[in-house]
This record gives C-alpha cells, structure tokens and sequence, in this order.
C-alpha cells in the first residue's frame, strides 16, 4: 500500500509550479480543501496537488477561477462512486475514470456547475476522490461524439433525461413479460432479447423518420411532373413529401477563452 504523501505549503507549491502567493490566494478563494494542521503547521497531500494541476489545466482551457470555483464545489459536493454504482457495478456497461481536466477536453467549453449537476443528478457521472467516474464508456462516447456535432451539452442531457424514461418503461414492459411466464432466474438469460427488440424497433423508427426528412426535402420540386414525393406518393405529379422534422436550434456560441494563467491576490487577473 502506498504510503500517504504530505507537504508544507512551500513544497507544494513548488510540485505545483505556482508560487506560495497564488497558492495562498486559491486557498482564500475557497479552490482548495483545508489543509490538516498540526498546531501552527498546515500540512497539504496529494489531493491539494491534484486539485492545483487541475485548476491550471482549467485555467490553461479558458475557464475563469469562478468558474472553477464552482465546479469544484461540485466535485466536493457530488455524488460519489458508491451512490453511483450502487451495490455493484453495470452488468454489460463499463464505467470509465477521468480527471477533470479530461472531462473538460472531452466537452470542451460546455463542462458547466450546470451541466455537472444535471449529469450527475442523472447517474452518469460520480466523483470518487479527486477523479470523476462516468457510469457507461459507451454512453460517455456517444455524449461527447454529440457535442462535437455541435449539439450543445445541455440538450444532449436533455435528451438523455428522456431516453432515461422510455427505457426504465422498456425494462419494465420486458420484465412483467418475462415473470408472467418464466421464474426471476430466466430474466438474466433472456436479457439479450431485450436489448435485441429494442436495437430493432429503434433502427426501423429511424428509418422512417429519415425517408419522412428526405421527402420533405423534395417539396420544392412538388410542381414538377414525375417529382419524387415521400414514401408510397408512387409516381402522382407534383406528390407531396412526408413532414419534415425541421432543424433543431442552433446552440449558444461559447464565450471567448482567456488566456491568464497565473495571478497573485494583488488584482482581478483571473476574471474575464
């Protein structure tokens, strides 16, 4: 077992690259948990280093000290790794551990206290230390692909909010079906006919909503003779499409980064 580290406030800093100033003006902000102290000497460890290497990797990212401020009270106020996985981890999902400089890389410019909350309060991310655990790789990939499509963060949880509902409803439908007719052990084995009916029925609604696009995408041809209409319009002149879903709202635009780095408690160099 490795032994626990400690530091005085000079080492630490030094670990840190940040002189003993700043390091003293991050503990008034309230950006650091207490040291331990031992009468007059406050002793610092590896989770005061840890949470120093990330707020300069936050700052290196465009987030401002209040903003990190906020997020690190989320960190220290969330749920942890034991509330999220509960009595035992995912049967069929893999969890995955980052820092939160990684969170802050995958989502870049939309790991908000708002986002963090709403992620957290739906189960996906736990904090255990001074990492964050996401409860499912796959659904950890999928968010971040989203949000790289330009689909904001918040939208994206949003939706996952409600995929959450029709799902619990899903897992249900099954379940009551299986017991009715079956003993509790036969659930487990017949899970992958779930997950099988669901992947289906998913992929031929999105077929359906794709051609009912596509043919909304024809409509400005509707007066021409043999125009191609939505799905089963045949070859009727001027057919009309299906509805079309229409494009959904652009999201916000990101606030432009800063660039500070360091700061002394001589100023406001960390607001932007």
């Amino acid at each position: 077992m490795t032994e626990k580290r400690e530091y005085r406030m000079e080492e630490l800093a030094r670990l840190a690259g940040v002189t003993v100033r700043t390091l003293r003006f991050y503990r008034e902000r309230k950006l650091l948990p207490p040291p331990r102290r031992e009468g007059r000497i406050a002793w610092y460890d590896d989770h005061h280093l840890a949470r120093l290497r990330t707020i300069a990797a936050l700052l290196e990212r465009g987030h401002t000290l209040n903003g990190i401020a906020e997020l690190a009270d989320a960190f220290d106020h969330g749920r942890d790794v034991g509330d999220l996985l509960g009595v035992g981890e995912p049967t069929e999902e893999t969890p995955v551990r980052l820092t939160p400089q990684e969170l802050a890389a995958r989502f870049e410019g939309e790991v908000t206290p708002e986002n963090l909350a709403a992620a957290m309060e739906l189960g996906y991310v736990g904090t255990d230390g001074d990492q964050i655990v996401h409860i499912s790789n796959r659904l950890l990939d999928v968010s971040s692909a989203l949000v790289r499509e330009g689909i904001p963060l918040a939208e994206v949880l949003g939706a996952g909010r409600r995929v959450r509902e029709h799902a619990d409803a899903l897992a249900a439908l099954f379940a009551d079906l299986v017991l009715r007719h079956a003993p509790a052990p036969d659930l487990h084995r017949l899970r992958p006919l779930a997950r099988s009916v669901v992947e289906a029925e998913l992929s031929l609604a999105l077929d359906r909503r794709i051609r009912r696009a596509d043919g909304a995408g024809g409509e400005g041809d509707g007066d021409r003779p043999g125009a191609e209409g939505g799905p089963g319009d045949g070859d009727r002149p001027g057919a009309e499409g299906g509805p079309g879903d229409g494009a959904g709202d652009a999201g916000p635009g990101r606030a432009p980064r800063g660039s500070a780095r360091d700061a002394g408690p001589g100023g406001e160099p960390y607001t932007s």
